[in-house]
């Protein structure tokens, strides 16, 4: 298939765009890197079915090529990406959804949305199933993401009762892995530097918050079956296994093999308190549920933390020529 990922180059969509290669897709690779790198898809940029294209997809974009899917991952996704660019990371989710739909409208292509368990806010249903409106607060700080994910979700699902579109949407949850960012702001990466470098484990309010931790291959597994379905969704993608926050930081003080002390601060506006979710009817409907363990995954997250300090990055730019269309 041809497979146009928008935000290619960010976390989750390098590692999308290397298991679509893998088995035999051809991919292009949107991203204007306002929140990734390019390093990110370096080693694929000599592969024969890699397109890597640098674009805005809050402009009108095509790619010069028949279209299968269109798998929109692009968005500012962590909270001081999203404090720093509130404004675009609405425009993405508004404008730039539209803009991929109607790329794949104009091509009939299946389009995948990666929406975020961000719609459910702080969740007063636990766990937290499909069905489940949420607890958005619309003006609070995390509302820029939480809404742009919200208002995608709606017009992708308008697109498809209007306009018969083929549209599949994944409600993503917490995941992790290689090429997270050192400094996205992200709990697990964020743990992981601070146990390498021996500084103190910053703990945001009194650890008892909770997450569910999906490792990325997991993940990227979860959003190929999705794509290649006929299934509208919406479907949880994520890890039910439940932990605190502590608990995470004590994890990953094992995986390092450190001695770092645990600082608690203040709790941040809207953090959620539980986050979990309900994965029927990505079992039922995709065959899928995660296999990693939390320890097996921090290990090897853990790992490729310290082998990047060990190396410093020192890939060239190639991101690659731009397909924008005015």
């Amino acid at each position: 298939m041809h497979v146009v990922v928008t935000g290619g180059g960010g976390f989750l969509g390098a590692h999308l765009c290397e298991a679509l290669l893998r088995r035999g897709d051809t991919v292009w690779c949107l991203d204007n890197f306002s929140t990734s790198s390019p390093t990110n898809t370096a080693h694929l940029c000599d592969h024969p079915r890699f397109r890597p294209v640098r674009a805005d997809v809050t402009a009108p974009f095509d790619v010069p090529a028949p279209v299968h899917v269109v798998a929109h991952l692009a968005s500012p996704a962590s909270p001081p990406d999203y404090d720093r660019l509130p404004l675009e990371t609405l425009a993405v989710g508004s404008q730039g959804t539209e803009n991929a739909l109607r790329l794949a409208l104009w091509h009939g292509a299946r389009f995948l949305l990666a929406s975020t368990s961000e719609v459910y806010g702080d969740p007063a249903t636990h766990p937290q199933p499909e069905e489940y409106w949420g607890n958005v607060n619309p003006i609070g700080p995390r509302s820029v993401y939480d809404e742009a994910k919200r208002y995608a979700e709606a017009l992708a699902s308008a697109y498809r009762r209007s306009r018969g579109l083929d549209v599949g949407i994944v409600r993503i949850f917490n995941t992790y892995g290689p090429r997270m960012r050192p400094h996205d702001g992200r709990v697990v990466s964020t743990f992981i530097r601070q146990a390498l470098e021996g500084s103190p484990l910053t703990i945001y309010g009194d650890g008892s918050q909770t997450r569910s931790f999906c490792y990325v291959d997991d993940l990227v597994r979860g959003l190929t079956a999705m794509a290649d379905s006929d299934r509208d969704g919406p479907i949880n993608l994520g890890n039910p296994c439940e932990h605190t926050v502590r608990e995470l930081a004590d994890l990953v003080l094992e995986a390092a093999g450190s001695h770092s002390r645990i600082e608690y601060r203040r709790l941040p506006t809207d953090d959620p308190t539980h986050r979990q979710p309900v994965i029927a009817r990505a079992c039922e409907q995709l065959g899928w549920s995660p296999v990693v363990s939390i320890e097996e995954g921090l290990e090897r997250t853990v790992a490729w933390f310290a082998d990047r300090r060990r190396q410093p990055d020192r890939a060239p730019d190639r991101g690659g020529p731009a397909f924008v269309k005015a």
